[in-house]
């Protein structure tokens, strides 16, 4: 085709026409020219012909596109489309050939960055690291020099650790004062890109003609961060056919140099792990006179390094934790043990590695056979200056369990005791209360805080009794030696009233020796009170029948004697109707009738006896007293 449409064309699609294949992007070719196919195929195999987008010109004929099935080009465009489609074709094919570019670029910063990153896991060679980076890292992006600055606390000095164009270049101490770039990135922790260097505004007049001078275009700056801080930067310079650094570039660099942070933190660790297991493997050699002395005891001790790793492990330790001192060998100490709180196990190494010793610390493990164990551990460093620990430990297992069980049955024993109704008191010797249930506090007045502190035994009887009762216990009459059988007693409560109670209690014998005594007491006042009220309700009841006997009784001596004291009446009469006052016998039966009719007065007051009333006769003697008895009824 004609050179000037295609000219007219690229420039209305914002390209321009080279003469140099080398030179170009896309590549216009024309399959309905005569004899093409020699030069298509020169262009495809030449130099820059992989990276050539395609635009193909074809005839409007099912052959024509059948010619581009080898090329596959981007787009086509047929003759009748020239003169209105190739511009908006060019920029089509223009696209995508920048979309391949980005898409191949991204691919090899990607390959490039996987390798760095298998590179940061696999190397130990931090130096010889550090300059693989740099070097492929200028190689990639074609630039003069790529250069890893590390920096201190301060912004005043770095340190070369590395450079892309010199191997040997290491530890090359710069004055930061020559690297505005560097203090700015130290100072505010984000990338700086100076895309026209000997312009830039950060940099000073010295700065920008010694960049002149070397023909150095861009200079690019990224921050390496280890833990919250700028410790390094990852410097590259642009010179010769690099003028700038594209947006993605500095993506990739940015990437590219907190990888770098993270290897060299990780490096700084495995460094600093390996110096401190070294010293303490040494340390834990300088322990080979006392190894004799750690396998024949019967106690668990294991040698640590500062990351709790196991140095060393003895005998009846790896017995214990069901392992051998080769397994046991360089695994950490949480492996071997698998607590149940790992928190525990660590704080306590954690003590230890700090120069703290700690004793006595129970922790709950499992063994890789299945076992849990309760061991009674204790921790301390090697000696002051390092981290290295040495810790023993013991099973406790079985004892803790006892003690458990123990605790259990004081707790169920203390519950029983406090939930009874009756006082229970124990005290040893001298006086001194050890035991004051709730039944006692409510039958004494006394808190179990106030009676253990400040009351004697002594103060709980009245005067005398305590030590009778103690004499009684040790004696064989009152239910053998050590013991006394029920029995009534006094206790005196707070206010002074004496209770009284029930009570048994014992000697406590330890080794044949009396240790101390305890007494049960069962509070009788509601008892005492009860029979009271009982005792006076028999009285009554008993004053009762025989007022009811008496009453009986009277009314039937009044009934029988009233028929014969009416017979003696009635004659007595009859015969002072017969006699004259002056007949002899006339006084004598007056006599009769007058007392006759006073013991018919005192069988009436007989009959009225409604209640048993006596009063005082002869001596000591008591007689019914028949006008009170009878009076209540007049």
């Amino acid at each position: 085709m004609a050179r000037e449409p295609l000219n007219a064309a690229a420039e209305r699609a914002g390209l321009r026409v080279v003469d140099d294949p080398d030179d170009a992007a896309l590549a216009l070719v024309d399959l309905t020219a005569p004899g093409c196919g020699p030069a298509v195929v020169e262009l495809l195999t030449s130099l820059n012909g992989p990276h050539l987008t395609l635009l193909a010109v074809v005839s409007p004929e099912p052959r024509g596109f059948a010619a581009v099935d080898t090329l596959r080009p981007a787009d086509i465009v047929t003759h009748q489309g020239l003169p209105h489609e190739l511009t908006w074709r060019l920029q089509r094919a223009a696209e995508r050939h920048r979309e391949r570019e980005e898409q191949a670029r991204s691919q090899t910063d990607l390959a490039l960055l996987l390798e760095l990153t298998a590179d940061y896991a696999e190397s130990s060679d931090v130096e010889a690291l550090l300059h693989g980076v740099t070097r492929r890292l200028a190689e990639q992006l074609d630039i003069a020099r790529a250069t890893l600055v590390m920096v201190g606390g301060g912004v005043d000095e770095g340190v070369i650790v590395a450079a892309s164009d010199d191997p040997g270049m290491k530890d090359l101490r710069i004055d930061l004062a020559r690297y505005p770039e560097i203090r700015e990135v130290v100072r505010t922790g984000k990338p700086v890109v100076m895309q026209e260097a000997a312009t830039h505004p950060l940099l000073g007049d010295l700065e920008r003609r010694a960049v002149a001078a070397r023909g150095i275009h861009a200079i690019a700056a990224l921050p390496l961060p280890i833990r919250g801080q700028v410790r390094g930067v990852l410097l590259l310079r642009a010179a010769g056919r690099r003028r700038a650094f594209s947006t993605r570039e500095i993506d990739f660099l940015t990437t590219v140099a907190h990888a770098t942070a993270v290897a060299l933190r990780s490096a700084s660790v495995l460094q600093s792990v390996q110096t401190a297991r070294l010293a303490a493997e040494e340390k834990a050699a300088s322990f080979k006179p006392y190894q004799l002395f750690f396998a024949h005891v019967s106690e668990g001790v294991a040698i640590l390094d500062d990351e709790a790793a196991v140095l060393s492990l003895n005998p009846a330790g790896a017995q214990m934790l069901d392992t051998t001192a080769g397994e046991a060998r360089g695994k950490h100490l949480n492996q071997i043990t698998q607590p149940v709180d790992d928190g525990v196990l660590m704080e306590l190494v954690t003590s230890a590695s700090r120069g703290e010793a700690r004793m006595g610390v129970d922790v709950v493990v499992r063994t890789p056979a299945g076992r849990c164990l309760t061991l009674s551990m204790s921790a301390a460093p090697l000696r002051d200056e390092d981290a290295a620990t040495i810790l023993s430990f013991r099973d406790v297992t079985h004892a803790r369990k006892l003690e458990d069980e123990l605790r259990n049955t004081k707790d169920f024993l203390e519950r029983l005791i406090d939930s009874s109704v009756d006082a229970i008191i124990a005290a040893d010797l001298k006086g001194r209360i050890i035991l004051f249930n709730k039944g006692a506090e409510a039958m004494c007045g006394y808190t179990p805080q106030e009676a253990q502190e400040k009351l004697n035994a002594l103060q709980l009887y009245p005067p005398g009794v305590a030590q009778r009762i103690m004499a009684q216990l040790r004696g064989p009459d009152m239910g053998g030696k050590g013991r006394l059988s029920l029995t009534r007693q006094e206790l005196m409560h707070r206010s002074g009233e004496r209770v009284p109670v029930n009570m048994t209690a014992s000697i406590v014998y330890e080794g044949g020796r009396e240790s101390f005594t305890v007494g049960i007491f069962t509070d009788l006042r509601d008892r005492v009170q009860l029979e009271r009220k009982l005792s006076d309700v028999e009285n009554r009841l008993e004053e009762s029948e025989k007022n009811a006997v008496i009453v009986a009784l009277a009314g039937t001596a009044a009934h029988e004697l009233n028929q014969p004291l009416t017979s003696v009446m009635g004659y007595a009469e009859l015969l002072k109707r017969k006699l004259k006052e002056e007949d002899f016998a006339w006084r004598p039966v007056d006599i009769i009738y007058r007392e006759a009719e006073r013991m018919a007065e005192i069988v009436r007051k007989i009959g009225k006896i409604t209640r048993y009333e006596t009063k005082s006769y002869v001596g000591a003697q008591q007689i019914l007293d028949l006008d009170k008895a009878s009076s209540h009824e007049e």
